[in-house]
């Protein structure tokens, strides 16, 4: 990912706890000589060796499960926030941008066990259910209903790269407090979150 030096974060902190709170995103290989994308939920987690990875599953019957072989190198991409500025917003002439935050993580994929596969789901299913109002858990589930792990392939992968742009208007922070009142005006979630997130960059 191309990432102007200005944009780019390399907070491997903030960069982690992004991934906790955005963890759906794109798992990109390649299939049959084309680029292959599927959109599901990827968890930061640690292995064995207290190293950080990054644990999924996909459909059995999905193509993209066809090309996954262990060590086989795959493209994870999170999407945050992002946001239309207006030029109209500054104090000087220039043309309008658009404001984001992404993260693009490159590793090694390695499939899992069905055991291990069981025991991600558990721990996906745990953490999502915490903010339900009946919270529900496969642990209370006939083995019957269970057995449709065996129509997933569950992967960890080892983290080899991040990559974090923060675009956040930070070549332009003169204009920061007009750039933050306007797109805390919209209706929008994308544009108050980013305006929040502008307020946090230091000089």
């Amino acid at each position: 990912m191309y990432i102007p030096h200005y944009y780019k974060n390399e907070n491997l902190e903030e960069i982690k706890d992004f991934l906790t709170h955005n963890s759906f995103g794109l798992l990109i290989n390649q299939v049959d000589g084309k680029p292959w994308a599927t959109h599901i939920p990827l968890e930061l987690e640690k292995d064995e060796e207290g190293k950080d990875i990054l644990v999924g599953h996909i459909a059995r019957g999905n193509p993209q499960g066809k090309s996954f072989i262990d060590s086989a190198e795959v493209l994870c991409v999170f999407n945050g926030p992002h946001a239309y500025v207006s030029s109209s917003w500054y104090k000087d002439e220039e043309v309008p941008t658009w404001n984001y935050i992404a993260v693009h993580i490159y590793g090694k994929l390695t499939i899992l066990s069905e055991e291990a596969t069981m025991e991600s789901l558990h721990k996906l299913v745990d953490k999502y259910e915490k903010a339900s109002k009946k919270p529900i858990s496969l642990k209370d589930m006939s083995p019957k209903t269970l057995r449709q792990v065996k129509g997933v392939i569950g992967f960890r992968i080892e983290i080899s790269d991040i990559q974090a742009a923060y675009k956040l208007s930070q070549t332009r922070e003169e204009d920061h407090p007009k750039i933050t009142s306007e797109l805390m005006e919209r209706e929008d979630m994308g544009s108050k979150a980013i305006a929040e997130k502008i307020r946090e960059v230091k000089p």
